[in-house]
């Protein structure tokens, strides 16, 4: 469902006006508002203005709010190519600026809302690169922004389970990545996309382009070394490989140990942290069968993690559900997974359902 339908339904419901009324003073069909409500029509914003003017309060997150927002109003990329000037670097500012936001806007905006907005920022991106006119130094930053939002682009819509466009998105950004000289990110985006081929492919594959991209990027910074070989440490995992697994882990924690506020990292790195690292360690226990291991790390992250970071928290209470249910703790292992599906109604993803339907399988067995 989707959050900003599930508000405007909740935002109705407590006003005690019905939906035949809503219908009455938005002039929209009673059947159309019960589409958007139950997530299945996507609300677009004059309907939500409507709900807001009958109803006196703001409907669903702010972040959600801002992410529809951004499918209705026009991008600087869009007002410049419309100007015809040449693109300066207030624009190239302006570009980076909004792929920052949306990267954070997938923290607590699901990927049915967000995958459109970025799908647009992408093509106006991409378009502004093919046709502007701009100094060397800008359209390699046109470039880099191209290859984050590809990346970004890549991940949500994994995330939504469209995995071969995601595919085609990684590597496309891969091209923008090297035309910008940007080692680090084009091998962030293999990266990526070796982490989903790992999940939903051939794990062996997965673990050749991790062990690949940790091996071209020689000028990564020491976030960057560190989120790349954990990609190495899952895909080993994965192969049920114990010894090159922990090799991994421990490097993770090298690299880790190396960030020092003198060392720029680049912006898409921020999410990495002490507790990220720790969820990673306890689920590549659990795939090496020691979830005894595994719980105090899966349960010490969550306890940190934010609760508005919903699609996070649930996959990561999963993790530690599934560590209960494999040391016959079913009893636990119920109880976080209700835990864990609370969080992910307020933020659909394929991942989590898949995720959900492992463990139960594991709590039935």
């Amino acid at each position: 469902m989707s959050q900003l339908g599930h508000a405007m339904r909740e935002a109705r419901k407590a006003s005690g006006l019905s939906l035949a009324r809503m219908a009455q003073l938005t002039h929209y069909s009673e059947a159309y508002l019960s589409l958007i409500e139950n997530g299945k029509r996507r609300p677009v914003p004059e309907v939500v203005t409507a709900y807001e003017d009958h109803l006196g309060e703001p409907m669903g997150s702010d972040p959600v709010r801002r992410a529809h927002e951004w499918l209705v109003a026009d991008s600087p990329t869009v007002v410049q190519r419309r100007s015809g000037r040449r693109v300066g670097a207030s624009l190239a500012d302006a570009v980076e600026a909004r792929v920052v936001e949306l990267r954070h806007l997938d923290d607590v905006v699901g990927s049915a809302d967000l995958l459109p907005a970025i799908r647009r920022e992408l093509a106006e991106t991409e378009a502004l690169v093919r046709d502007g006119s701009y100094a060397e130094p800008i359209g390699r930053r046109l470039l880099t922004a191209t290859g984050e939002l590809a990346q970004l682009a890549g991940w949500v819509a994994g995330d939504a389970g469209q995995y071969a466009e995601a595919q085609r998105l990684y590597v496309g950004g891969v091209l923008a990545a090297k035309a910008a000289g940007d080692e680090p990110l084009g091998a962030q985006l293999f990266s990526s996309l070796s982490y989903q081929i790992t999940n939903v492919g051939d794990a062996e594959d997965g673990l050749l382009l991790a062990r690949t991209a940790v091996k071209g990027a020689h000028s990564a910074t020491p976030l960057v070394r560190a989120l790349l070989l954990e990609r190495v440490a899952w895909a080993s995992a994965r192969t049920r490989d114990r010894d090159a697994t922990l090799r991994a882990l421990d490097a993770v924690d090298d690299a880790y140990e190396q960030r020092s506020p003198g060392i720029e990292e680049p912006e898409w790195v921020y999410w990495l942290n002490r507790a990220e690292i720790d969820v990673m360690a306890g689920r590549c226990m659990i795939k090496l069968g020691a979830p005894g291991r595994a719980e105090p790390l899966l349960s010490g992250a969550v306890a940190t993690y934010p609760e508005e970071h919903s699609r996070e928290v649930a996959l990561y209470l999963s993790w530690l559900a599934e560590s209960y249910a494999r040391t016959g703790a079913l009893d636990a292992a119920r109880a976080v997974l209700d835990r864990a599906r609370g969080y992910a109604a307020r933020m659909p993803s394929t991942r989590t359902d898949d995720r959900f339907r492992i463990v139960e399988g594991l709590i039935r067995s």
